[in-house]
């Protein structure tokens, strides 16, 4: 793929509005002239707000400790000194009534598990992403989706709810794939209740980015059209 993060960030932009975008790459060494995150999270989903904020960073496992789930989906096994902290967090959830326990081995993981974790503002990137994370309305979302299917990039998953973060390795697995986010990712990202996720395969984001011309022209002539169709059949 094109190595022109700039560029490709430019180009969704412009054809999406308000689209925020987080690239983020699994990797077994750490990214050269990258600092290494050096604070403390509650969650694994909050790197990614650090990222749209405009930070450049990558991290180790034990920055994601605290978050029992975001661990889990980033492919990395729970240390013996916190051992359990998985099946309380599911059994918590599931006494609330927010799942169900049998659910818990479909939720998708990573495959491989990690030495970092980087994270970025796509145009800031500085190794090429396994996932982008794109953050905007549906409206906008709806029209990024549509360029993945015409790139041949999106999966067939429907859209996914919780935890937000198996959206991550599904993506990477499938295709692009929408998700609605959850509670806990909207206390720890700040995500809008007007907001939605779409998670981008980033070995074919320049595919996708390549096809949202054809997408926003053909949604401006299909607006027109309809709007033409229901002036001309709505009846009092």
């Amino acid at each position: 793929m094109s190595n022109d993060f700039p560029g490709i960030q430019r180009t969704l932009e412009a054809a999406l509005e308000a689209v925020r975008l987080v690239a983020v790459a699994y990797l077994k060494a750490a990214p050269e002239g990258v600092d290494r995150f050096s604070g403390s999270v509650p969650a694994s989903c909050t790197f990614w707000q650090l990222a749209l904020k405009g930070h450049a960073f990558y991290t180790v496992a034990s920055d994601h400790l605290n978050c029992a789930i975001g661990y889990y989906t980033s492919g990395f096994d729970e240390p013996a000194d916190r051992s359990g902290e998985l099946e309380q967090t599911l059994a918590m959830m599931a006494n609330a009534g927010y799942l169900k326990l049998e659910e818990a081995p479909s939720i998708p993981r990573l495959r491989e598990t990690p030495s970092f974790v980087y994270y970025a503002p796509l145009e800031r990137a500085a190794v090429v992403p396994d996932v982008v994370i794109a953050v905007g309305r549906p409206a906008v979302l709806m029209r990024l989706q549509e360029a993945a299917a015409r790139a041949g990039a999106a999966s067939q998953l429907p859209p996914l709810g919780r935890p937000t973060c198996m959206a991550l390795p599904a993506s990477m697995a499938h295709g692009a794939v929408m998700s609605f986010g959850c509670i806990g990712n909207r206390v720890y990202t700040g995500l809008g209740d007007d907001e939605l996720y779409v998670m981008l395969p980033g070995e074919r984001l320049a595919d996708i980015a390549s096809e949202l011309s054809v997408i926003q022209t053909a949604n401006e002539t299909l607006r027109s059209y309809h709007q033409n169709r229901k002036a001309a059949l709505t009846r009092p």
